[in-house]
């Protein structure tokens, strides 16, 4: 715009106002940018003068010419040059805020899509709210903190001024001035130092080493737990009681990082949660394990929360609260080292859809977990007197000094700070550890800003910070109150490794009489006699493949051939008696007359067509009756049914889930075999379908069978009439069967049926009587055809149709022997090769070691061998880990007693763990012990490297090598000569170093690091107090 423009537009003004009126111009609209400069009040809004336009961002004009103004406008901005960069930055903001609302209208369309793009969307743009956040605090900050010009002052008062006028042009968009705010104190610059760890070296170190010590304890601490011994057999653990809503979830939330535990509104928490917490330094992800349910890494913490959901709530509403645990182990970086269990929380009055005795069930609850030596975490509200928390009360009647009772104070941002800082100082109900102070809180967030799986900790230690930043007076250092989760972690942590210290000596006494006893019962009840599962699966295993092994060298060709024999034979007799013998008698009707009797076969014609077709009738629906499918399924299931006897007489009897297994084997073979087998045996006996040749011997051999046979039958028949006979009584029988013959003759003649009974017999009686002369004339009649075998008419083959038992018999015979042929082949001998490798399959070699524990356990002597075993080698774990543990804390107390020649704790950053200090000897090693206190890794120092020159060939010691303190355990060949390696402490070696096998050369590049030769196992911890320190090495090497 140029000045006479300008003169133009603002002469009406001028005129109205007077010369000597100075006045400033705003803008009537927002402000866009949301920047800096603001007038230092605001006038009234008026409309300019008809037929002119509104002049926006114009400076402060006089009447004079508008030339005079332009000075001090330059003189302004070559004041200002930090603010072209600001605006520079907030232009940034801006277009950062665009997105963000582009991106909100973004998200809305990506949920209508799927969670799994919102979740995308969360991850991609999280990041981007909390730098603007950080932004934003910085430049308070900065502002507050920095001496600015007396003329920005100015400016910034202005500004401010601006916006407490009443009327006046519409204000700017807050949340467009926000975004500018922190842009521009991102140029200024923004340094986050709340979360600077400004600790010593040597206070980190051995914060460090209270966490190794503490991991350790807790170790022991979930070992004891599978032990379950008892309250003697254990290590304390944090309990954490409140009442209800007094925010005990979310300090546990804040703790870990994430929402995990289940919320609702009707009591969800009924269960005791014991959470174990271990923190991972090498690892990124965060996940959770369940270790009673085998439900694997869970890295969805709102999968934990739906289980943690479910498992409360199985518990029925009759019952409310069970103290059955649930256990939760949660990895992760972020957490400390601590073992916790939380409660539910106390109620005052039970619903109505509560049993009235809830209130006291879970006072009785937390009672049972708040015994010493267990600490206290007792959980109250900031805006609740402390004379009416539940959690206090309840921790003073179990510990009236507080000596073991922290006492949080949540929701420190409801109520005032003078308010807070009573309540941290409190003396009416002191503890000797203190209270301190949270604000849990975690900060919502809208949109595409959404924390979904996010770690929240900092986020939470921001808000708080914040908060007690915000408040100096009351939770500055001056009055040495605790204030913040971060705090609160520290002293979580110190306090559980103080505790846990205490009580190993009492637990570590516990334990050496409870072994005693185990190892006196493993003595005297099995006699010293090692067991466990996968041993005692191969011997039953090994066992039963033997019998059965047994088994296939007894059941062969023969017996199948007997067996299948047996059942044709069986086919033959009811062929006969369907076609040749006598009917059963149905009713009481007089007999039918029969034009061939059985008993004229003898004497009848050689060309009558009557037996002719009768025999060749029988003949074919023998040979048609399915011999294939009917050998197959009498062999298999006579394979099955030997194998189910195998199972009864091995151990796997009192092994249902071993005995499904066997089964399953034997069965898939079979049915895997089964047609096959039954199609080849079909078709092999086709032939026999159309023509059969009977030569004299086959003849005389079934003729001689078929005489067995029909004594058999005839014994059958007399047996069950002998019990008829016995049942009704001889002279009874003996009248109702004269009875029924005089009617089948017609002697007698019967109104009706006889269904009621007739002759003075009832019905039950005459259907016996019937039976009894069936039994009589079938037997009348084999013993007629026994005869007739016996003459010299069945001699012959050629009198077959006079003879039909025997010719039936020699087509059975000569069925049986093709069957047997090819069921050896194609059955018995795949099933008795295929079984065994699927055992091994099914019980061996893919089993779990959960799979194998179940099917031990399920025979309850084994398992109470197993049990035993368990017991015994637990005990000395746990017992070989204090001792270790015991010696650490002592090198850790000696370290701080000693300084940087001890065994003090130095970082090795390439990993991201904590290590004890290097020790060195005389021979040039150096021995670096991990944190477990008992493994350590051995080398050769740079001097020694050096001296030797370049290494081309390194020897490496054995795994599971023993040595002695000084014994040769590798050596060390280069250009110029060759060393041997010195082990400087006794021990077992368990790793050496792969690497130096390719690239010997590894140790002249980094001697004390990737070139490291081989870790052992120490056993005499002492010997390492006869090594030097860094320093005294040092001080040797330069001798």
């Amino acid at each position: 715009m140029n000045g006479r423009l300008l003169s133009t537009r603002v002469a009406p003004l001028l005129r109205q106002r007077g010369l000597n009126r100075t006045r400033l111009l705003h803008s009537h609209v927002p402000n866009t940018a949301g920047g800096l400069l603001r007038p230092s009040g605001r006038l009234a809004p008026r409309r300019w003068p008809v037929g002119y336009n509104a002049i926006h961002h114009v400076p402060a004009v006089r009447s004079i010419s508008f030339v005079r103004i332009l000075p001090r406008i330059a003189l302004k901005m070559a004041r200002l040059p930090a603010m072209f960069g600001a605006s520079m930055v907030a232009g940034f903001a801006y277009i950062q805020y665009q997105a963000a609302q582009a991106g909100t209208y973004a998200m809305d369309v990506l949920k209508r899509a799927g969670d799994q793009v919102s979740e995308t969307s969360s991850a991609l743009f999280g990041n981007a709210k909390e730098i603007a956040e950080q932004i934003g605090t910085g430049w308070q900050r900065t502002k507050d903190d920095t001496h600015l010009p007396e003329w920005l002052q100015q400016l910034f008062e202005k500004q401010q001024g601006s916006n407490d006028g009443s009327p006046g042009p519409e204000p700017p968009n807050k949340a467009r001035i926000g975004a500018a705010a922190a842009a521009s104190a991102a140029a200024i610059g923004a340094d986050d130092s709340d979360e600077r760890d400004v600790r010593a070296q040597a206070e980190i170190a051995r914060d460090d080493q209270m966490m190794v010590l503490t991991r350790k304890m807790i170790e022991i601490r979930s070992i004891l737990n599978t032990v379950g011994q008892g309250g003697a057999l254990t290590l304390p653990s944090i309990v954490v009681i409140g009442s209800q809503s007094s925010g005990k979830s979310s300090v546990l939330e804040a703790i870990v990082g994430h929402e995990f535990l289940p919320k609702g509104s009707n009591m969800v928490t009924r269960r005791p949660i014991e959470l174990t917490l271990v923190n991972t330094p090498d690892a990124k992800a965060e996940y959770g394990e369940f270790p009673a349910l085998g439900l694997g890494k869970i890295t969805d913490f709102s999968q934990i929360q739906r289980t943690l959901t479910d498992l409360n709530l199985a518990v029925p509403a009759e019952q409310c609260v069970t103290d059955d645990p649930i256990q939760l182990s949660i990895y992760s970086p972020n957490v400390p080292d601590l073992s916790m269990i939380d409660l539910p929380g106390y109620i005052q009055v039970s619903g109505k859809d509560q049993p009235p005795e809830l209130k006291q069930k879970i006072a009785d609850l937390c009672d049972k977990y708040i015994q010493a030596p267990n600490v206290i975490l007792a959980i109250s509200a900031a805006d609740v007197d402390l004379a009416n928390s539940t959690a206090l009360r309840s921790s003073r009647r179990v510990d009236p000094r507080g000596e073991r009772t922290i006492g949080v104070i949540t929701k420190m941002d409801l109520v005032d700070p003078t308010r807070g800082l009573e309540v941290l100082t409190d003396r009416k109900y002191p503890l000797r550890l203190g209270y301190v102070g949270v604000v849990c809180k975690i900060p919502q967030t809208a949109g595409i800003f959404s924390r979904a799986g996010q770690n929240v900790t900092s986020a939470i230690v921001k808000n708080e910070n914040a908060y007690f930043s915000s408040h100096p007076l009351e939770f500055g250092p001056q009055n040495e109150v605790s204030v913040g989760t971060t705090t609160l972690r520290h002293k979580l942590m110190h306090v559980l490794e103080q505790t846990m210290a205490a009580s190993l000596a009492g637990t570590r006494d516990a334990i050496i009489q409870e072994l005693e006893e185990a190892t006196y019962e493993f003595k005297v009840q099995y006699n010293d006699r090692p067991l466990s599962a996968e041993s005692y699966l191969a011997e039953s295993l090994d066992s039963f493949k033997h019998s059965f092994k047994e088994f296939s060298e007894q059941f062969g060709r023969p017996q199948v051939r007997a067996l299948l024999k047996e059942v044709l034979d069986q086919k033959v007799m009811d062929l006969l008696a369907k076609r040749y013998w006598n009917k059963p008698i149905e009713d009481l009707s007089k007999a039918p007359f029969e034009a061939d009797p059985l008993a004229d076969l003898p004497k009848a014609d050689p060309g009558s067509l009557f037996w002719q077709r009768k025999l060749d009738a029988s003949t074919s629906e023998l040979t048609k009756l399915g011999v294939g499918r009917l050998a197959t399924t009498v062999v298999a299931s006579e394979l099955q049914t030997h194998v189910n006897k195998l199972i009864e007489a091995s151990t796997f009897a009192a092994h249902p889930y071993a005995q499904r297994a066997i089964i399953d084997a034997s069965s898939s073979i079979l049915n895997d075999r089964f047609y096959s087998t039954s199609d080849q045996v079909e078709n092999c006996i086709k032939p026999f379908k159309f023509e059969i040749e009977v030569d004299n011997n086959e003849w005389s051999k079934g003729r001689q069978n078929i005489g067995q046979v029909l004594k058999n039958e005839l014994k059958a028949c007399d047996a069950a009439h002998k019990r008829l006979e016995d049942g009704i009584g001889y002279r009874k029988l003996k009248d109702v069967t004269g009875f029924i013959d005089r009617v089948r003759k017609g002697d007698v003649v019967l109104e009706g049926d006889g269904t009621g009974g007739a002759g003075g017999f009832s019905a039950a009686l005459l259907e016996k009587g019937r039976e009894a002369v069936f039994l009589r004339d079938r037997s009348e009649l084999i013993k007629m055809r026994l005869l007739a075998v016996k003459s010299k008419q069945c001699a012959n083959v050629k009198n077959k149709y006079y003879c039909p038992e025997v010719f039936l018999d020699v087509v059975a015979d000569k069925l049986t022997s093709t069957a047997v042929l090819f069921l050896n082949v194609e059955l018995l001998s795949e099933f008795y090769y295929n079984f065994p490798r699927e055992l091994d399959i099914r019980l061996g070699r893919h089993l779990e070691a959960a799979e194998i524990e179940r099917f031990a356990r399920e025979d309850p002597r084994v398992r109470r061998h197993l049990d035993v075993i368990r017991r015994k080698e637990m005990l000395e774990l746990v017992l070989e880990k204090i001792e270790s543990l015991r010696q650490l804390e002592g090198r850790s107390k000696m370290g701080a007693g000693h300084g940087a020649g001890g065994a003090s704790a130095a970082k090795d950053g390439s990993k991201g763990r904590w290590m004890f200090a290097k020790k060195y000897t005389e021979d040039h090693e150096w021995i670096e012990i991990d944190t477990d206190g008992v493994t350590g890794t051995i080398g050769i120092t740079k001097y020694a490297a050096k001296a030797l020159g370049e290494v081309v060939f390194v020897e490496l010691p054995e795994i599971d090598l023993e040595v002695a303190k000084g014994d040769t355990i590798g050596a060390v060949e280069s250009v110029k000569s060759a060393s041997d390696i010195l082990t400087p402490v006794s021990g077992k070696i368990v790793e050496h170093n792969k690497l130096l096998e390719e690239k010997p050369k590894t140790i002249n590049d980094g001697p004390e690091g990737d070139g490291w030769i081989a870790k052992i196992e120490i056993t005499n911890a002492s010997e390492l107090d006869t090594l030097m320190s860094k320093e005294e090495y040092d001080n040797y090497e330069k001798e």
